[in-house]
């Protein structure tokens, strides 16, 4: 996947940076920063050269071997009581002596809440910049990106990023205007129960020439039944499970594939590496719309992702 490491001798800051999101740890190493993280969570796992870096997150619950109804049922039942998902190592954040940390206020279930980054700041000493990021569309993460930039001194960079991720996205939206058919797709971002893909993946469905079932364009990703899924007719149903590499989501399917709705439903079916290319709301989103191109409309995009980043499954 294409993955813009931009030089680091552009980059003038000696700021320390604590990254607890996944997605903008991937932002401040898109910028060449990767030398000032000096700390990220434990669902941090790209680019690889990130792996040095000191972990200040952990999960709360084991999901390692549970379902997709186990998982839900185990944060759904954490959420409830009160318990909490995650939590911040304050003794490794401390020790990471941070400047600048970024979070967010998108989704209790993805990452740290800011609530709690906030209790944590309380603790350290000297003065942090704490931002917090909650895109709803394309357009917002590509405006992530240039916030980090201004903050830490990289927005060339930064302009630069934006600017090959928005020729990309033309490129793609310009080839699927060639067909005129818009395939009726549905976007899975959790299995068992199901969830709808919201926010920015009903955008990317569009620009890749479909046209979303269910999903609302910047509306979160909600539940819905089976039922539901069958009465939006789609043709195409992409399993992008948050969370999930493209081994485990077709794991996970293989568990339901005897269920009621997959043997009634006649349309194709397809898996992603919905952690790496539809979940997270940094650069490597644009990967995900040129890989739904590739799936809608084959006849136009020639396959150039990798095989581990999507495959059809029926």
């Amino acid at each position: 996947m294409t993955y813009y490491l931009l030089s680091e001798a552009q980059v003038s800051t000696t700021m320390r940076i604590c990254s607890l999101l996944p997605s903008t740890t991937e932002i401040v190493c898109a910028l060449g920063l990767k030398e000032n993280l000096v700390g990220i969570t434990h669902e941090c796992d790209y680019p690889q050269e990130i792996s040095d870096v000191r972990v200040v997150t952990k999960s709360l619950i084991d999901h390692s071997g549970s379902s997709s109804q186990e998982i839900n049922r185990h944060i759904s039942e954490a959420l409830h009581s009160g318990s909490g998902i995650y939590a911040i190592d304050n003794e490794s954040l401390e020790f990471t002596n941070p400047d600048l940390i970024l979070t967010q206020e998108l989704c209790e279930v993805c990452a740290v809440s800011y609530s709690q980054v906030e209790e944590s700041v309380r603790t350290l000493s000297g003065n942090q910049t704490v931002l917090s990021f909650e895109p709803s569309n394309i357009g917002g993460i590509l405006d992530s990106i240039i916030r980090i930039g201004k903050q830490t001194n990289t927005e060339s960079n930064a302009k630069t990023l934006v600017n090959k991720s928005r020729e990309r996205i033309n490129a793609v939206r310009s080839k699927s205007s060639d067909s005129l058919r818009k395939p009726r797709v549905l976007g899975l971002e959790w299995l068992e129960p199901p969830f709808i893909g919201g926010h920015w993946v009903p955008e990317m469905i569009e620009i890749a020439g479909g046209s979303p079932a269910l999903g609302e364009k910047e509306a979160p990703s909600r539940e819905i039944t089976w039922e539901q899924a069958l009465a939006s007719s789609p043709e195409i149903i992409v399993l992008m499970v948050c969370g999930f590499d493209l081994k485990r989501t077709v794991e996970e399917f293989n568990l339901l594939s005897e269920s009621e709705f997959w043997k009634r439903y006649g349309g194709e079916i397809y898996a992603v590496d919905g952690s790496a290319y539809f979940s997270r709301p940094g650069p490597r989103i644009i990967d995900g719309i040129e890989i739904l191109g590739e799936i809608i409309h084959p006849g136009i995009f020639q396959r150039t992702k990798e095989p581990n980043a999507w495959m059809k499954i029926n």
